[in-house]
């Protein structure tokens, strides 16, 4: 049986801003399974986000257990947690977040600088990352000379380049036009199918929910059945 790669636990976080107490999320539970494709859906302010920034590692629960890749998050040093993002879970934004000053090729290769990994190795696997993508002949192109669909493809290289078990992803097609976002979707599935890979879709987008093959619905920081 597959395991939990993502687990919440009656998670609740709340934010307090001067005198006042905004609550993100309201005791959510759910898990993820190794090798499943799945969006977390909701409007603005739904506590997605948040939920996000959880299974990213980005942020601790007030209360209630998040537990990635069988680690519970809040017992774990930022150092731990910077090591647990940095192998366990590829980061794929709406605004790409690609450095403008590099090549799309130092653009890949900078998760395996931070791990500090061999020039020559980083070279060949963002190489075959890139290949992967259908972008092995952009590799010397700077991100202002890509397309949209382009430069979210050089992200999605750039997040697989560390063979994460998870690949999170924030509103990715939201900058794309709709035939462009189905190619991007695609290639989510592909990966998701060849690799195993567990692929998490932050969305608004209902067109997205419906795609995949399990949508967690978030809504006021509670889960609608």
């Amino acid at each position: 049986m597959s395991q939990a790669v993502v687990k919440l636990d009656k998670v609740v976080k709340t934010y307090f801003m001067g005198e006042n107490q905004v609550q993100a999320l309201k005791g959510i539970s759910f898990e993820i399974k190794e090798g499943e494709f799945t969006a977390i859906m909701g409007p603005s302010g739904s506590g997605k986000s948040t939920c996000m920034n959880m299974i990213g590692c980005l942020d601790k629960p007030s209360s209630g257990i998040v537990a990635i890749n069988g680690k519970e998050t809040s017992l774990m040093s930022e150092k731990e947690l910077a090591q647990l993002r940095n192998k366990t879970v590829g980061f794929v934004f709406q605004q790409y977040h690609l450095i403008p000053a590099i090549t799309v090729l130092e653009n890949v290769m900078l998760p395996l600088k931070y791990q500090k990994v061999e020039k020559k190795e980083r070279v060949e696997k963002a190489l075959m990352a890139l290949e992967s993508v259908g972008l092995n002949d952009r590799i010397s192109h700077r991100p202002h000379e890509l397309s949209g669909g382009q430069k979210q493809r050089v992200a999605i290289a750039r997040a697989m380049i560390t063979k994460p078990k998870i690949l999170l992803a924030d509103e990715p097609t939201g900058a794309l036009d709709s035939q462009t976002g189905q190619q991007v979707m695609e290639l989510f599935r592909e990966i998701n199918k060849k690799n195993g890979t567990s692929v998490i879709i932050v969305t608004h987008d209902p067109r997205i929910g419906a795609s995949v093959e399990r949508c967690i619905k978030i809504f006021d920081g509670l889960i609608q059945d």
